[in-house]
Formats: structure tokens, C-alpha cells, sequence
């Protein structure tokens, strides 16, 4: 079933307090003001050396026959639904994450140049899963990256619940999906997420270096299964029920893992 956001002025406001949209107060008059921002609006807030613009995604933009990517390629333009929750995170990810959102773009040109712009490929759809619902993680303890590539989800958040408290997991979420899903108090959100290995504490700014370069050299985001899914709602502080164990021994959001799955080395950082 489709998700539909809540209107603008249905949102808690709690919700904003909470992660994983508590990390976005700097933005909180974007997101929390009484009246939707403007496509100008958010262009103010563009960096003076943005590559891109916001634009109205109205039936005369689309006039063009352009794909979302080649008109983002070819003339800087994102086209941008105005009152509408999924296009502002969109744009706010934007905002903060410029150089990682080009780098999707210039990833998706280059499989759009082989595929057509109908057709898509592996690659396209990990990117558009990443782009959407994508997490950055983080693994200091490789017990830890064990415990989740079994979906051993108990270890993970509850036996190993420190961790998550003392840094040993950092996590940014970057898909505005989760974003968009966070507005609603009951969901529970399921990221897919980039593994990272670092043997000791690494600023998140290297990590994002590293993940565009990655993305850039086609090293990573060349097929779904590489993502690995990650039960956001289990994190510390992101669910107040997470604090009772009974949680983490039967929410739904923790699933099995196939027999048959298996997962890519967490990329390893110097």
C-alpha cells in the first residue's frame, strides 16, 4: 500500500523532536512553519556554489520529455512538487548533502546512456533504493557487523544496546523516504543501508567522502542486494518502546534473513 504523508498541519510536532528528523533542526523552519515553503525559498537556502535548482514540477516542466536525471544533468533543474512532504525532504537532502546527490545523478546518466531513459538496470535500482530509504553506517566491532548480517536483531539492539550509545555504530540517514515516513508516530522504519568498517572513530564527513568516491568509481550501488536492511525503530532513543526488551523480541520490523542471503563486505576504511 502507498504511503501518504500527513497534512502539513496534522504532523505532531513531537515528531520533529524525535529521530531521524530531529537531526534536521537546522532546518525546522523549512520543516515545522505553519506554511509550506516556496520553490524561491528553498533556493535561498542553496549554497551560493549550488550546481542546481529547485523548480516547479508543473505539466509545463514535463512538457519536455526529459527523465527526472537528464533534466537535473543537463540544466541544474530539480523538479520540485510544491506542498508536498516527499519533494521537500527530497530537497533538504539536498541542501545538506549536494556532493552525494550529484554523484547519484552522474551515476544514473551513465545508465540511462546504456539502458535508455525507459528501461533500468541493477545498478539504477540500487541507487533509487538508496536515493529513497538509504542509511549510512558506520561498524567499529566486526562482532557487531556479524550479529547483523544474520539479522540477529536481539544482539544487535539489545544485547550489544552500548554500542549504539558510545558510537562504536554511527548511522545518517540520507533517503528521503525514511524522512517522509518519520512523520507518522507508528511506523516503524526499515533503512537500507551502506556498511562501512572503521578500526577506530571516523569523522562522518570522511565516510561521506568515501561513499561518493565509492559511488563515483562504480564500487558500490551496482545492485540491490548490496544494501543491507537496518530496523531503525531498534536504535536507542529512536523509539521510546525500545527501552523494554519485550520489543526487541517481537516487533515486527525485525525480519529473518533468507537462507539464501548474503551481503558484501562492509567497505573498510582507512
Amino acid at each position: 500500500m502507498r504511503y501518504h504523508a500527513p497534512p502539513r498541519e496534522a504532523v505532531d510536532p513531537a515528531m520533529f523532536a524525535r529521530q531521524p528528523l530531529a537531526a534536521w533542526h537546522e532546518y525546522a523552519a523549512l520543516l515545522e512553519g505553519d506554511k509550506w515553503p516556496s520553490i524561491d525559498g528553498l533556493n535561498d537556502a542553496l549554497l551560493n556554489e549550488a550546481t542546481i535548482r529547485f523548480v516547479a514540477q508543473t505539466p509545463a516542466l514535463l512538457a519536455d520529455g526529459m527523465h527526472y536525471e537528464q533534466r537535473i544533468a543537463a540544466r541544474g533543474e530539480v523538479a520540485t512538487r510544491e506542498g508536498n512532504w516527499h519533494d521537500l525532504l527530497n530537497a533538504l537532502i539536498w541542501l545538506r548533502y549536494p556532493e552525494l546527490k550529484q554523484s547519484l545523478n552522474q551515476r544514473q546518466m551513465a545508465e540511462i546512456a546504456q539502458m535508455g531513459p525507459k528501461l533500468r538496470s541493477r545498478a539504477q535500482y540500487a541507487m533509487t533504493h538508496f536515493d529513497e530509504a538509504g542509511v549510512i553506517v558506520v561498524v567499529r566491532d566486526p562482532t557487531l557487523l556479524a550479529l547483523w548480517d544474520a539479522h540477529d536483531w536481539y544482539g544487535l539492539f539489545w544485547r550489544q544496546r552500548q554500542a549504539w550509545l558510545d558510537g562504536a555504530i554511527q548511522v545518517e540517514v540520507f533517503g528521503h523516504a525514511l524522512l517522509e515516513h518519520a512523520l507518522s508516530p507508528n511506523k516503524l522504519l526499515v533503512g537500507k543501508a551502506l556498511a562501512f568498517h572503521a578500526a577506530c572513530e571516523v569523522d562522518m564527513f570522511d565516510v561521506r567522502r568515501a561513499c561518493i568516491e565509492a559511488i563515483a568509481a562504480g564500487q558500490l550501488l551496482c545492485d540491490p542486494l548490496e544494501l543491507r536492511p537496518l530496523p531503525l525503530s531498534g536504535i536507542p532513543g529512536w523509539r521510546a518502546e525500545n527501552d523494554e526488551e519485550a520489543f526487541h523480541r517481537t516487533t515486527v520490523c525485525y525480519q529473518p534473513r533468507r537462507l539464501d542471503r548474503q551481503y558484501p563486505e562492509a567497505m573498510r576504511l582507512v
